[in-house]
This record gives C-alpha cells, structure tokens and sequence, in this order.
C-alpha cells in the first residue's frame, strides 16, 4: 500500500488496515503553519534587506533610486505570486532560470519552496505595511507610544512563526492502524500501541487532523509505558475511540 496515502483502507469488510501520512503533501493544516513559520522568517530577514537597498538606493539616486528598489520588489513578488497560481511552475521556473547555475526543485521539494516563497511575500507584505504605519505615526506624532504598538505586531510575527513551525512537527505523523490486531504502528519513530492496554480516548480537531489523548490501563497500579497524545487523520480518530468505546 502507497505510504504517502491519507486515509485508504486494505478492502472493504471490517478487518482493514489503515495506513496514513500526514505531513505538509497531504495536510492542509501542515502545508499552512510550515509556509507561515518558514515564510515569517524568510519575510524579517528580507525586510531587513529591501530597506537597507531602499536608504542606500535614496542615498545615492535620490527619489528615483528608491523608486527602482520598490519597482524591483513588487515585481519579485508578483513573479512568485504568478508562479505559485501557475498550473506549470515548475516549466516556467525552468525557463526563468536557464540561464543561471541553479538547479530547479521537483515534485514535493518545488511544493514547499513555493509555499515558503508565497509565504515570505505575504508575511513581508504585512511586516512592511505595519513598520511603514510605525513610521508614519512616529513621525506625525500621532500617538504618544508612537511606533511602539506597530513595531511591536512585527515583531510578534518572529515567535508566532517559530510556534507554528513546531506545531507543524507536532501535527505530523506516518502510521498505521490495524483494526482487526487492534494495535496502532506508528512511524518517525518506531511505537506500536496495543487498544487493549487504552481505557479511554478523547479526541480534539486541529483543522484538518486529529490529536487522541490517550488514557492507559494501569494494571496491578504499574505504569504503562507509551506516547498520552497521537496524531492521526479523524477517520482513523473515530474508528479507534469506537474501538475502545465498544470494549467492556
């Protein structure tokens, strides 16, 4: 059975085996907080290099020197915005950089590049827009904290993002789910969880996954080694809370 498969049973009676990948390919979920944590980093430092580029260009042009640092960067971001909504981004990356020693991403790898790309746009767009209005305010004194409260949603972006690419980790995970020996595999890394030794599940949806929290029998009051929370999709969430439900 396709290991990259989300959800796809062995056959159709009541003994199937389910295996699943969650990750950024298959989980939206994943795919967003990955492109928002990667992009948010990618965004400060790029910030940090379109406005040194934009004083030194004032510097040394004046207004017109700045005005080539703007048009250069919108026309960056529209690039990748035009290639990411493109049905053939990798064809016309290809053609983009032809000419240049570079090797062209393929397949999943041309995926997330794209998704941390779009991701720095947005978020680099949003970091500009609020230190602009900092700017702006400070130097109107239209407030008494001037920038303080602008400057510092930017600089909230750094640990949201470094929050979402660990949430991102934690919400993935490869497994499988063997009903009829009632034992869940779990891989990256290696566990196997027998459903006789689960007294109780509870489950809570993030997006478009689902986390089990696991309660362990404690037999003769001993501990029972194993992971207390699991990642799996929600069909497979249902079917093991309906599994330990339905035992006396």
């Amino acid at each position: 059975m396709d290991e990259d498969a989300v959800d796809v049973t062995a056959d159709g009676d009541a003994d199937e085996t389910i295996q699943w990948r969650r990750d950024a390919s298959t989980s939206r979920t994943v795919r967003l907080l990955w492109a928002f944590g990667v992009g948010t980093f990618f965004a400060a430092i790029g910030t940090v290099v379109c406005w040194r580029l934009y004083r030194l260009a004032g510097e040394a042009a004046g207004s017109a020197g700045r005005t080539v640092v703007v048009a250069l960067i919108v026309s960056l971001s529209a690039t990748v915005l035009a290639l990411a909504a493109s049905r053939h981004t990798e064809g016309h990356l290809e053609a983009l950089t032809r000419r240049l020693p570079v090797d062209v991403p393929s397949g999943a790898s041309l995926d997330r590049a794209m998704d941390a790309a779009v991701g720095a746009v947005v978020m680099g767009a949003i970091i500009g827009t609020l230190m602009g209005i900092g700017r702006y305010v400070s130097q109107n004194e239209l407030l008494a904290v001037g920038a303080g409260p602008f400057t510092g949603l930017a600089a909230l972006s750094i640990p949201l993002a470094l929050l979402a690419l660990v949430l991102a980790s934690f919400l993935q995970s490869v497994g499988t789910f063997d009903r009829d020996g009632r034992t869940i595999y779990l891989y990256e890394p290696e566990q196997a969880i027998d459903l006789a030794v689960i007294d109780a599940v509870s489950v809570r949806y993030v997006g478009d996954t689902a986390v089990l929290r696991l309660k362990y029998a404690q037999p003769d009051g001993q501990y029972v080694q194993g992971p207390r929370r699991i990642v799996v999709p929600p069909a497979v969430a249902h079917d093991i809370a309906a599994l330990v439900d339905s035992d006396p």
